[in-house]
């Protein structure tokens, strides 16, 4: 795909890091090593700033799915750039299928969800009812991100309780969503773990994570190591 003069890979390759790309990796062991550049994240949204908004853009995120990493990297990151709400939730809802590893993901919220929690949380549960494990994976890091503040309601806890998964990096994903939640709502989240209501695997990363987190006090800390056993 032609971005201008330059082709988006030609762009990423300026960049590239042979020790860093050994680094990545050996963080993302289910994608094929071939598949990953080596290009850290900081240059990366350098390039996604210099292309967002240019006429031909829109090319690149319609060229999926994508051969690199790096370029699933910068789609995400120009969706996070998109400031009309029904556009961003658009171009994820055709995006999200073809992501395929947890930093991509992974991602912070736009910015545009920010003042659009009303119109956001049925895609989200939507999301995070979805089969395909990374799109359920951003749902629940979306909600993560956006409701465990003033707009925070007891269901959400349910939900990610009761999302069913094998798979590795959904069940690491409940269990970040859990910790914080000890971290932001304690009084609500406790009995998930007083009363057994979650995967074993997700109980006891979250409890781990809750252990490593500077905002879980000690003396949480301490009742959560003797729920532990």
């Amino acid at each position: 795909m032609i971005l201008g003069d330059t082709m988006i890979y030609d762009r990423l390759i300026l960049y590239k890091d042979d020790r860093y790309k050994e680094f990545q990796s050996k963080l993302i062991p289910n994608i094929n090593k071939d598949t990953i550049i080596g290009v850290r994240t900081p240059d990366i949204k350098r390039i996604a700033k210099d292309v967002f908004g240019t006429k031909d853009v829109n090319n690149f995120l319609r060229d999926v799915p994508h051969k690199y990493y790096e370029e699933n990297l910068l789609h995400m990151l120009l969706l996070s750039m998109i400031k009309d709400f029904d556009l961003c939730i658009q171009e994820l809802n055709f995006f999200l299928p073809y992501v395929n590893c947890w930093p991509i993901s992974d991602q912070f919220s736009p910015k545009v969800f920010h003042k659009n929690h009303d119109k956001l949380i049925d895609i989200v549960k939507n999301w995070i009812q979805s089969e395909h494990i990374y799109t359920a994976r951003y749902g629940i890091r979306i909600l993560m991100n956006e409701y465990l503040g003033d707009d925070f309601k007891m269901e959400y806890l349910d939900l990610i309780a009761n999302k069913k998964g094998d798979d590795y990096y959904l069940k690491m994903m409940q269990a970040w969503y859990f910790a914080t939640a000890l971290a932001k709502k304690y009084e609500e989240t406790i009995p998930y773990f007083e009363n057994h209501l979650l995967d074993p695997i997700v109980f006891k990363k979250a409890i781990q994570k809750a252990l490593e987190s500077y905002r879980v006090s000690e003396f949480h800390k301490e009742y959560l190591k003797s729920l532990r056993g």
